[in-house]
């Protein structure tokens, strides 16, 4: 039986102990049901990760830390994923799917296409609940560092914020006659990938990507529903680079 894994946002040091957070002790006690002096292993996002063991008192969780383990699960290469924000809770599958695939962060975009709309505290709290199916994935596939999601932005408010050009932007569109296979061929170690909602992208929005002579391609004859492409696209460039 594997290990069970948590990410516990505090600092951590090997050989000291740590007062589990309320919510992550109840999960351990409560809910998968661990008993005192249980095996369990803590990370916190910034590398590596601690070999535990659980103490309980009351509904008081405890963990004893051990000496530090630099184990990484990150892919070879750089993948950002620009979502066009879908509807109902789609997000939730693409955030713990770009996760268990390597993504080192997810955009959301608010696409002129996109049916749900977020903001003041309905966007604070969807914000805070994605966060959290990242983490829950981190600890799930073994990555010891949390997939990074950005506050949602319109299209042309994050291109007019992009200070990096040292990555290659793929606007992912089912009728470009480029596809992945030839984009590819000059493709550098950190890709970001441009996924529209459903409906697509606007004619707007591929008018303002193309004023930004950013590389329009297609992958394979099948139009993917929002919710697989950017997922697929991850899966091949991982593939054919040999990013494990």
């Amino acid at each position: 039986m594997a290990i069970p894994r948590f990410f516990c946002a505090a600092a951590l040091a090997s050989n000291t102990t740590v007062k589990l957070a309320p919510e992550l002790a109840h999960h351990a006690i409560r809910v998968l049901r661990l008993k005192p002096d249980s095996d369990i292993v803590l990370f916190n996002g910034l590398g590596g990760q601690y070999p535990a063991t659980l103490h309980i008192e009351g509904k008081n969780g405890f963990a004893s830390l051990g000496e530090h383990e630099p184990i990484e699960a990150e892919l070879d290469g750089d993948i950002t994923l620009v979502q066009g924000i879908p509807a109902g809770d789609k997000m939730d599958w693409i955030i713990e799917k770009a996760v268990e695939l390597g993504a080192r962060r997810l955009v959301p975009i608010t696409a002129q296409r996109s049916v749900l709309q977020l903001s003041g505290e309905r966007l604070h709290k969807r914000m805070q609940h994605w966060r959290r199916i990242a983490q829950s994935a981190s600890e799930q596939c073994g990555r010891n560092r949390i997939m990074e999601i950005a506050e949602p932005a319109t299209l042309r408010d994050y291109l007019a914020g992009r200070r990096d050009d040292a990555d290659d932007i793929l606007f992912c569109h089912p009728a470009s006659p480029h596809t992945l296979a030839q984009a590819m061929s000059s493709m550098q170690d950190r890709v970001t990938l441009l996924v529209g909602p459903e409906g697509g992208w606007s004619g707007d929005e591929q008018t303002l990507v193309e004023r930004h002579g950013l590389t329009a391609v297609s992958f394979g004859k099948r139009v993917l529903r929002t919710e697989t492409a950017g997922l697929a696209l991850i899966a091949a460039i991982s593939a054919l680079r040999g990013w494990d």
